[in-house]
């Protein structure tokens, strides 16, 4: 099957194009509109959604062409994520005109309303990943050492868009008065000093970090393994997977400790240089010859 650009899913394609044609509305938003919400400038937030989902549907509308069996069932499934996705942006653009947060506001009727509407997204979104998943693992590709960076970065992203539930239950440090419940900050409310692109928190535990780095997975993992070209083997997808998968849960864990990325303890150093001596020795193993069964 010719995989042009014609045969991806298309639904998933219109939608990821959706995204892109929100990319420079929201940094115009950014130069020209100066409100903020929870001390973050108003249009960052569909800034980095734009982003982050358009390259995740691309991602997906092209690996559904590789389906050979089910492929009604992919086609489906990338469909539903698609509206899924459409709608929470919806809702995140709708709020910003309105100026209102949209993550964690029951301040109202209509913001709890929407909020919820945003939560059912998630939960639709997160399932069809996980068929579109399935399907995929049920599909034998060419390049093995792609198939295989192309199914665990599937699992990978499984996970991360999962810390997101993480996110909607009350925190350390987080104030319950009722027009707020559940936030990204651990240790503190949202709000405080973050990085100037990610806006994540530069003194506490984000649960956004472990969001960002499992949810794209999916695109690191197998453009690592088609980089390397001949020099790839499953061995070696299968290290750079284990290792992206022990980055994910380590700033998952550093979150969830109110520990801020920029400001690790001497635990989180430990267990990053566990994991450095571990890849370290799991290239060794994906490099080294495989011995060959010599007939007694």
């Amino acid at each position: 099957m010719l995989r042009t650009v014609q045969n991806w899913h298309r639904p998933l394609v219109v939608f990821g194009s959706l995204m892109v044609l929100l990319i420079p509305v929201a940094l115009v938003g950014l130069l020209l509109d100066d409100r903020t919400v929870v001390n973050s400038p108003i249009w960052l937030k569909p800034l980095k959604f734009a982003v982050s989902l358009a390259l995740y549907s691309f991602t997906l509308a092209y690996l559904l062409t590789f389906l050979k069996r089910f492929q009604r069932a992919g086609w489906w499934a990338g469909t539903v994520l698609a509206a899924a996705g459409a709608a929470e942006m919806v809702v995140i653009v709708g709020q910003v005109i309105r100026g209102r947060r949209s993550h964690f506001n029951f301040e109202t009727p209509l913001d709890t309303a929407l909020f919820s509407i945003m939560g059912s997204t998630i939960v639709v979104l997160w399932i069809t990943h996980a068929v579109v998943a399935i399907l995929l693992w049920r599909t034998d590709f060419a390049n093995k050492a792609l198939a295989w960076s192309i199914r665990l970065g599937l699992v990978i992203s499984f996970l991360g868009l999962g810390v997101g539930f993480l996110m909607t239950s009350p925190k350390p440090g987080q104030a319950l008065d009722g027009d707020t419940l559940g936030s990204h900050t651990v240790g503190a409310p949202d709000g405080g000093a973050y990085m100037a692109l990610t806006g994540w928190s530069t003194e506490h535990g984000d649960l956004r970090v472990g969001h960002f780095v499992g949810m794209h997975a999916l695109q690191v993992l197998p453009v690592l393994i088609a980089l390397l070209g001949d020099r790839a083997t499953v061995r070696l997808a299968w290290v750079t997977s284990a290792s992206f998968l022990g980055i994910f849960l380590l700033v998952t864990w550093q979150a969830l400790r109110g520990q801020s990325l920029v400001q690790p303890d001497g635990t989180t150093l430990l267990a990053l240089t566990g994991i450095i001596v571990a890849t370290a020795l799991g290239l060794v193993w994906a490099r080294a010859p495989k011995k060959e069964l010599v007939p007694a």
